[in-house]
């Protein structure tokens, strides 16, 4: 019940539909338990002696609630009956119709509101979820299959849904019920109540004993669904390669493996939960089955019971049986629901080390340099930057170069502080940027990665996602910038294609140069290029290059380079080798000293 409490926060915004469910309860508990008894009066005068009606009206004085109650109704019904025997009958089946339509129209308007409650949590936890998982750093991620990601916010948010809050609709409804209709039948009879609620704690310790294993077993099934919605993801974004490798056998095997074993969990899990409805229905009908053969001696042998009211009685017995088969069936759904809960509070429970300081400063502009000091960095055991210290001044652009591995992508990383580095500080202005808050920092800054991450939406979009309200001159006049105009006006429907999903429609220049405008239009005093052009052949890369340069002019920027022919009018060349600088200088320079970047731009020169 621990994630129950914390998933019933989500319900507060919507107490006032609970408020309301549980008022349409209450009548509809009512009412069931009266559409019972209102059998009980037209049964006295069916199946009665004539000695047994009431022709006097009864005085409450000289009787108890119970038998003034009973008296009354006997009475009422006598009268009904001398009118006319016609009459009788036809009132009491409209008094037992209209007593069933009440409950029924109380139930329905008990379901109607627990609906709005039901269907807002849904709605809060998957955008508290989807808020959480943009939240949290990269780092968590790398750690995540994103499959299994999906799995939480769709199938284990919605069994939640199935599961935990069906529970409030039984909550009070059910229980209830059961209250209303016990106390009715102590009313009817202490003894055989007594002797019947013996064997109820019976049942509820053997139905009990089935579903201890049913949160385990739910857990299996959830995780192995986050299994195989990651090999589709995995399938789906790596298809060309398992084409290509004819790699379609050992994917499907894989496949089939793990639909095997959710096929192997679920049913275990859905037979052991099928069992408890049969099991509560069985149990239920023992008990009547004993109520039957007790009842039945005070009856016939003891002559201590009515026997129109005994009949009322076990139809009141056998109305306790749909509430309690509904409230163990939920017992089920809560250790089920309590699998997907704990998934789900996982992730919303997990503090991101990101998280802005409570003080933390909204930085507007960027005045001076941006210094990054002594600093190391580790992504698991091994540091890949060490004491790591560089200046790039307001203006100026700084690139690094080296080989794979030598931490130059890591710079970029910390510098957006997608990570925190471990020792030392990256300062911006003079102030430490973990003591700024992340949108103000990552505001200042434009960034192009050598994959072009786009969305499945138009051009247009895509251009302004960093400035949504953009004008339509603005998104043009970027994307002339960025070389993208010509090639835009020359799709379908010019800025307002869609470019499928990833940007897949367009060919890997054209990505690139929409992902520079999309820089450009947000117009950042900082650019970070992670790689921008490594990816494209010579005519993309020097549309780049050339876009890439307009782009740069009079801001600082931060350059990370595979090709050294991109980098050649940089202020300063950082040459990096297993995370530690080896040189730095200007392109000149750093040729004249023939270390490792005169070895690099040589073998470039020798590759191409």
């Amino acid at each position: 019940m621990e994630y129950f409490k914390q998933i019933l926060r989500f319900a507060k915004p919507y107490k006032g539909y609970a408020i309301l469910n549980i008022i349409a309860n209450i009548f509809y508990a009512l009412f069931a338990t009266l559409s019972m008894v209102s059998l009980f009066p037209m049964l006295k005068v069916l199946f009665g002696k004539p000695s047994d009606r009431l022709n006097t009206k009864p005085v409450w004085e000289d009787s108890g609630l119970k038998d003034y109650v009973e008296d009354s109704l006997n009475y009422f019904v006598t009268q009904k009956a001398n009118e006319g025997h016609d009459d009788v009958l036809i009132f009491m089946v409209a008094l037992i119709i209209g007593l069933f339509l009440l409950k029924n129209i109380f139930n329905y308007l008990a379901m109607y509101f627990i609906t709005f409650l039901r269907n807002g949590v849904l709605k809060d936890v998957r955008n508290e979820l989807y808020h959480k998982i943009t939240d949290l750093p990269l780092s968590y991620f790398s750690e995540k299959r994103k499959g299994d990601i999906m799995a939480r916010i769709s199938t284990d948010v919605l069994e939640i849904q199935h599961s935990f809050l069906s529970v409030l609709e039984l909550i009070v409804r059910e229980p209830l019920v059961i209250v209303f209709t016990v106390i009715t039948m102590f009313a009817i009879s202490v003894k055989l109540t007594i002797f019947v609620f013996i064997f109820i704690p019976i049942s509820g310790f053997l139905i009990s004993l089935i579903g201890k294993s049913l949160k385990k077993k739910s857990d299996s099934v959830q995780k192995e669904q986050g299994q195989f919605l990651s090999i589709i993801e995995e399938t789906l974004g790596g298809l060309r390669i398992i084409k290509a490798f004819n790699s379609e056998s050992r994917f499907n095997n894989t496949f089939k493996a793990s639909t095997k074993r959710f096929f192997n969990f679920s049913n275990t899990l859905l037979n052991r939960q099928n069992l408890a409805s049969p099991t509560s229905e069985f149990l239920g009908i023992t008990v009547i089955a004993v109520l039957l053969w007790y009842g039945g001696h005070m009856v016939m042998v003891d002559k201590t019971l009515d026997p129109s009211m005994f009949i009322v009685y076990i139809g009141l017995a056998y109305n306790i049986l749909t509430p309690a088969k509904a409230i163990s069936k939920a017992s089920y759904n809560v250790k089920k629901g309590n699998a997907a809960a704990e998934r789900v509070l996982e992730i919303l429970n997990t503090t991101s080390p990101l998280k802005d300081k409570p003080n933390a400063i909204h930085k507007k502009e960027f005045t001076n340099a941006i210094v990054l000091e002594n600093i190391s960095f580790k992504y698991e055991d091994e540091y890949v930057l060490k004491d790591f210290s560089i200046k790039v001044k307001k203006g100026h652009t700084v690139a690094l170069v080296g080989q794979s591995g030598s931490g130059k992508s890591t710079i970029a990383n910390l510098v957006t502080r997608f990570y925190d580095v471990n020792k030392g500080e990256i300062l911006i202005d003079g102030q430490d940027i973990r003591d700024l808050t992340k949108h103000s920092l990552r505001n200042l800054m434009g960034l192009v990665t050598q994959d072009s991450i786009l969305f499945n939406d138009t051009v247009k979009n895509n251009i302004a996602l960093g400035k949504e309200n953009a004008s339509e001159d603005e998104i043009v006049s970027a994307a002339k910038i960025a070389n993208a105009h010509e090639f835009i006006i020359a799709l379908p429907n010019g800025y307002d294609t869609n470019i499928g999903d990833s940007g897949n429609k367009l060919s890997g220049g054209q990505k690139q140069r929409l992902s520079i405008a999309r820089a450009v239009l947000k117009n950042p005093p900082i650019m970070i290029l992670d790689e921008a052009t490594s990816a494209l052949d010579t005519e993309s890369e020097r549309l780049v290059q050339d876009a890439l340069e307009k782009m740069m002019k009079n801001r600082t920027s931060i350059v990370i380079a595979h090709r050294l022919s991109t980098i050649q009018k940089a202020n300063t060349i950082i040459v990096l080798q297993k995370g530690e600088i080896v040189e730095q200088g200007s392109h000149e320079e750093l040729l004249a000293s023939k270390g490792v970047y005169q070895k690099l731009v040589t073998m470039q020169s020798f590759e191409s």
